[in-house]
């Protein structure tokens, strides 16, 4: 009588450490899950990117102008229809343009300083505005509007 070395069951426990034959592991990258979560981030940008829009809302004039491009995040001068004057997010009186932007330019701004004038607001003050800010030393100055739209 002879004794096996194996378990003898000869069952799953047999098999375990052995590949089947018939069936070569896989060895290709599941590629849904990382579409599914580019697809997700996709969505989250395209909702959110309309809302990183900064600035008063303006109904701003259309014009067949070129974009300009800015490496630096500008600082925007807003005069709205019922007159108000803005710099950036914040409203000031006509009399202390020339005051806040002399401090801005202490820190070393000297890039262009954007104008964005209501389509309905007075001329005039949009020309003291922009003269108030030749006053204080900056030249160089864009005026920002909307792509004309054909038809």
């Amino acid at each position: 009588m002879a004794m096996s070395l194996n378990s003898g069951s000869g069952g799953r426990a047999g098999r375990r450490g052995r590949r089947s034959r018939g069936k070569a592991l896989m060895s290709e990258i599941n590629v849904t899950p990382f579409v599914d979560v580019m697809l997700v981030l996709l969505i989250i940008f395209m909702v959110a990117a309309p809302l990183l829009t900064v600035g008063v809302p303006i109904d701003l004039p259309e014009s067949r102008a070129s974009a300009l491009n800015s490496d630096t995040q500008p600082i925007t001068v807003s005069i709205r229809d019922g007159g108000e004057i803005y710099i950036q997010e914040t409203q000031i009186p006509i009399e202390e343009v020339v005051a806040k932007l002399e401090a801005i330019a202490q820190t070393g701004y000297d890039e262009r300083i954007y104008i964005r004038g209501d389509q309905k607001a007075d001329y005039g003050t949009i020309m003291q505005v922009m003269g108030r800010i030749n006053e204080a030393g900056f030249h160089n100055l864009g005026l920002v509007t909307l792509q004309e739209k054909d038809g």
